[in-house]
């Protein structure tokens, strides 16, 4: 059950984050399977997991039982005979409910080492999702740097055209060529840029680094904002387990109780005795069975007594800690937030800038019909319209890592 409660958490994450990437979001929830499924850290706590389960089988145990043999060298005489050798079985039992205590405690430290998985693969998602669009960042400034170099070389056929009849100077040429190779240059640096990111996302996912990635080619924001509900970050998996922990403590404590009781021993003594010779009565060398009770009272219980306070002292560090991790929650989400929204403003003012400069770049190609095209003008609006679609990229990048992050913090 626990592991079918795992998959649903993990597809309604997928649902969360894919509602934004539309008909497109096939290959990053393929990618998102292939990390779930390949990555060793995930694989790591999987296996921390079954080990603490497996635990409960080995404390489902009681004491050896203890089983013993002793000859007599000096045979002592009794009225029935010489006593020869002695054979002894005894077998200790703990208290009523100390081994299902036991089991309980085990059983509760492996529930918080569940929530280990839950976390670790909710990270997983995270950065699986935050490097792809880290690509997807990059890969769309590519692609705007080599249409804005395919439009500067456009503007240079024209200045050019306007050097051979006197109406522009080869320092304007000279200019665009020299924009030119600046656009060039970052276009390397972020090719480069790519590669190293590629190598990260192909290692969360176990692969070779060199895998090429697919990415999407466009995104979009939605149109309404995604409705929040922060009352959900208190279900978070990272409190859960904080809440998994104060019970093991509880668990611990009832096993302490029982450590504390008696434990109770049974067992047998057989002892074998030799007939006594030219005598003839009854019980003659008759061996003797002796059954025994024990009782093991722990009278200085100093240890359990302490064992008592110290769980007590825990669990107010466990809700201590919850409580300083539920703040420290709090404030990443509402950064988020407002990061996201922030982005979306970004977005929109940079989608107005650059609309206006298109309308610029359109009067100055009007003017060169005319024959009064500066060619300073060219590039400074070129340069302003670049500076709005890189910034145009980077806030949708920014959108979807905070709503990666507000995902991470939310998500059933």
């Amino acid at each position: 059950m626990k592991y079918l409660k795992l998959n649903i958490n993990t597809i309604l994450i997928f649902a969360f984050i894919f509602f934004f990437l539309e008909g497109n979001s096939q290959q990053l929830e393929t990618y998102l399977d292939e990390a779930l499924f390949s990555n060793p850290e995930i694989q790591k706590f999987e296996l921390q997991y079954k080990i603490a389960s497996e635990k409960v089988n080995e404390v489902n145990n009681i004491p050896n039982t203890e089983l013993g043999v002793g000859y007599f060298v000096s045979e002592p005489e009794t009225r029935t005979g010489a006593q020869r050798f002695k054979v002894s079985a005894k077998q200790m039992l703990p208290w009523f409910g100390n081994i299902t205590a036991r089991e309980n405690y085990v059983s509760s430290l492996a529930d918080s080492k569940y929530e280990d998985i839950v976390i670790a693969k909710r990270k997983l998602i995270a950065s699986v999702s935050q490097s792809y669009y880290n690509l997807y960042g990059n890969k769309a400034k590519q692609a705007i740097l080599k249409d804005n170099i395919k439009l500067l070389k456009t503007y240079e056929t024209l200045a050019l055209t306007s050097v051979e009849v006197g109406k522009a100077s080869a320092v304007d040429v000279l200019r665009l060529q020299m924009r030119q190779n600046e656009m060039e240059q970052l276009l390397k640096v972020l090719q480069q840029q790519f590669l190293s990111e590629q190598t990260n996302f192909n290692k969360l996912l176990n692969r070779e680094k060199s895998n090429k990635i697919k990415v999407i080619d466009t995104l979009f924001l939605p149109n309404e904002a995604i409705e929040l509900n922060e009352d959900r970050l208190e279900f978070h998996p990272e409190l859960l387990k904080f809440d998994k922990l104060y019970a093991s403590v509880e668990q611990s404590e009832l096993l302490n109780q029982k450590e504390s009781s008696p434990m109770i021993g049974f067992g047998l003594d057989y002892i074998n005795v030799n007939k006594r010779p030219n005598m003839d009565f009854s019980d003659n060398g008759k061996d003797i069975i002796m059954p025994m009770v024990s009782v093991s009272i722990p009278i200085f219980n100093k240890k359990y007594k302490s064992q008592t306070k110290q769980n007590a002292l825990q669990q107010q560090e466990i809700s201590v800690q919850k409580q300083a991790r539920l703040n420290s929650l709090q404030i990443l989400l509402d950064k988020a937030v407002n990061d996201r929204n922030s982005a979306r403003i970004s977005y929109e003012t940079q989608t107005k800038n650059l609309k206006q400069a298109k309308d610029a770049e359109s009067i100055l190609i009007k003017s060169y019909e005319t024959g009064t095209i500066d060619f300073n003008d060219v590039l400074d609006i070129q340069e302003l319209q670049l500076k709005f679609q890189m910034n145009q990229i980077e806030a949708i990048q920014s959108y979807y890592l905070q709503t990666t992050i507000i995902n991470y913090l939310t998500a059933y």
